[in-house]
C-alpha cells in the first residue's frame, strides 16, 4: 500500500517520494528546479471559485472539506490516472498554505485513501 504524506513546499526539509504539487497556483517564490516535483496536480486542485471562497477561513473547513471532496468525486477518473503514474511507495502531497491543519492537500489525502 502507498503512504502518503501531505507536506508545505516551503519547509526546509522536505519528504522522500513521488513529489506532487496540488496547489493550482504555483507558490511564490519557488523555482521549478528547488521545487524538484515530479508531477503538479493543478486540475484536481480545488477550483478557482471554492479556493477564492475559502481563503484559508478555518471557520470555513467544514463546509470547504465538504465541498472539495464533492469535487474530487466528479474528478475521481482522473484522480486514478495520476495515482496509477505514481512510481515510488510514499506519494507526497506539496502545497503552500500557511495552515497545516486545514488545506486541500489533507482532504485530497482523505480522499485517495477512500479510494482504496
Amino acid at each position: 500500500m502507498m503512504e502518503i504524506k501531505v507536506h508545505r513546499i516551503y519547509e526546509k526539509e522536505q519528504p522522500k517520494g513521488f513529489r506532487v504539487l496540488v496547489d493550482r497556483l504555483w507558490p511564490r517564490g519557488i523555482s521549478k528546479e528547488d521545487a524538484d516535483l515530479d508531477d503538479h496536480w493543478k486540475e484536481i486542485a480545488p477550483s478557482d471559485e471554492l479556493r477564492k471562497w475559502f481563503d484559508h477561513d478555518s471557520d470555513k473547513w467544514a463546509d470547504f472539506r465538504k465541498k472539495y471532496l464533492k469535487e474530487l468525486s466528479a474528478n475521481k477518473e482522473i484522480i486514478k490516472e495520476r495515482l496509477q503514474e505514481v512510481d515510488r511507495n510514499t506519494l507526497v502531497l506539496l502545497y503552500a498554505a500557511k495552515d497545516t491543519d486545514h488545506n486541500n492537500a489533507v482532504v485530497l489525502k482523505e480522499y485517495i485513501n477512500r479510494l482504496g
